[in-house]
């Protein structure tokens, strides 16, 4: 009697332990699907956005292998925040630096500063609005957008000079793009 039951037991796990693997195989898979299908969409909207970026980028996000939509915009937009943040801070760091700096490019790091700091201030309220309702943040998305286009714009005029900030802004652009597909179509 007391085999059948340690038996039964051990039946019992392997068919929760077999159950819950496949479930989550399965999840993943349709998360794998559903970021594909919103990086293709996304890509056709916003021809400068490559595919592939948008695919590391959602798929790296924590948690995506599980997200439904509404979740997956969440993390793409918390991506794009985390990305905005560190590239403020690296521009602080460039202007730790900047004693012998050329005083037009230390004057165009102070305004891509500013930019950056307005435009976080702003996505953070975007993605509370997201965050509450499953819609919105478009505004936020919108401010950093600009603030990464301004600042790519406003480094152009070191002439001669390779931009510090070039490939920062970029994933800025793409990363808004990403953010704008799930906050302004929901």
């Amino acid at each position: 009697m007391r085999v059948s039951i340690v038996f039964f037991l051990l039946t019992i796990q392997l068919f929760l332990f077999l159950s819950f693997n496949v479930e989550s195989s399965s999840n993943s898979c349709c998360s794998r699907n559903l970021i594909e299908d919103v990086c293709k969409n996304f890509t056709q909207v916003d021809p400068t956005l490559r595919y592939k970026f948008c695919i590391d980028s959602l798929e790296a996000g924590p948690g995506s292998q599980c997200a439904n939509r509404t979740e997956l915009g969440l993390i793409a937009l918390n991506l794009l925040l985390n990305n905005a943040t560190d590239t403020q801070c690296y521009i602080k760091q460039l202007l730790g630096k900047s004693k012998g700096l050329n005083p037009i490019f230390r004057s165009n790091l102070e305004t891509c500063l500013e930019l950056y700091l307005s435009g976080i201030f702003d996505l953070k309220e975007g993605i509370r609005a997201y965050e509450s309702s499953g819609y919105g943040g478009v505004f936020g998305v919108s401010a950093i957008s600009w603030s990464g286009t301004r600042c790519k714009d406003n480094m152009k005029e070191n002439k001669g000079a390779v931009p510090p900030l070039k490939k920062r802004n970029n994933d800025i652009m793409h990363l808004s793009s990403i953010g704008f597909g799930f906050t302004s179509d929901e």
